[in-house]
């Protein structure tokens, strides 16, 4: 994923998930969209997950994405939070805290797509 982001000329600056998401902290090149960036990040990645063994043949990353811009200021607790994602969602599981999340900026969603 750092590769692809490099060969986009991103900058990488923490890759860090659990079983069933990923958090990306990374620069956004002002020449891709953020759709495409996507795009690009998740399909190598999915071909190469599925080299590892066929318990991983059927790997899909889910359709849609969620991201957010981050102040400069605000970078090394972004990078704390990322690094920290096992011990933190031993307390809360990603969908409660993106539901948490989503209501405590006031982001308007429906739930019916949030989740594939």
């Amino acid at each position: 994923m750092a590769g692809t982001i490099k060969q986009m000329n991103g900058i990488p600056c923490l890759i860090n998930g659990t079983l069933d998401h990923i958090h990306i902290l990374s620069t956004l090149p002002r020449t891709v969209t953020l759709a495409k960036y996507i795009e690009e990040i998740k399909r190598p990645s999915s071909c190469w997950i599925k080299t590892k063994g066929r318990m991983y043949q059927k790997f899909a990353w889910q359709n849609g994405y969620g991201a957010f811009s981050v102040s400069s200021s605000r970078v090394a607790s972004v990078k704390r939070y990322i690094a920290g994602q096992k011990e933190h969602h031993r307390a809360i599981t990603f969908k409660e805290e993106l539901l948490e999340f989503l209501r405590k900026y006031n982001v308007e969603y429906d739930e019916r797509y949030l989740w594939d």
